[in-house]
């Protein structure tokens, strides 16, 4: 599995966007974006040719609650936060949706793309991007690693599991899935509005 790193400029704290106490100066500031292909099924996980894209330091040093900026910078670009909580210890995907957690507090140890999957460190202000599709677990973790998770608009997660005689199946409602709309970090700008089209 490839892993690229990436930099760009975005305006990811809009004064018009926050509210008190998150109304910073809206000012351009550099975001590191890994871009990981998963590519090829691993086992009973499909993955995806869309690749699951992971920015750090999304949370300006001045916030105080992480877990409320985060939940309002995804509900602003179009992808309600439904979940506070950690990752699930065991493979899972979407089938029916794709998704983005952001994490507000602790570190932890992610396998991504199945079990042969690509295991990497996450930490507060990280987020990923989840392709529908893409496997993902927690392998270890600090005990008050906790995230925000979303989806995009009028969507329930299914959960699926690492289960190959139901790969044709779920590959099906995987095509299905639309683009989104918008990124729910940058919004109508970068991140999957770019990584995500090119690859299609």
């Amino acid at each position: 599995m490839a892993l690229d790193r990436r930099r760009f400029c975005t305006l990811l704290s809009v004064a018009a966007l926050l509210p008190l106490p998150f109304t910073l100066k809206a000012q351009p500031r550099e975001v590191a974006v890994e871009i990981l292909h998963t590519g090829k099924p691993d086992g009973g996980v499909p993955n995806s040719k869309l690749p699951l894209l992971i920015y750090h330091h999304v949370i300006p040093p001045e916030v105080t609650d992480n877990a409320e900026y985060l939940e309002h910078l995804f509900r602003s670009n179009g992808w309600p936060p439904q979940w506070r909580y950690p990752v699930y210890p065991f493979t899972h995907f979407h089938s029916n949706t794709h998704e983005v957690v952001g994490v507000y507090a602790g570190s932890a140890k992610l396998q991504l793309g199945g079990e042969k999957g690509k295991i990497i460190e996450v930490n507060v202000g990280d987020v990923l991007l989840i392709p529908a599709g893409v496997g993902h677990k927690q392998i270890s973790a600090d005990d008050d690693f906790m995230l925000v998770g979303a989806y995009p608009p009028n969507v329930t997660a299914d959960l699926c599991h690492d289960e190959p005689k139901k790969m044709a199946e779920r590959i099906k409602t995987i095509n299905q899935v639309p683009m989104p709309e918008s990124d729910p970090v940058t919004g109508h700008s970068e991140g999957s509005m770019h990584y995500w089209r090119t690859a299609k």
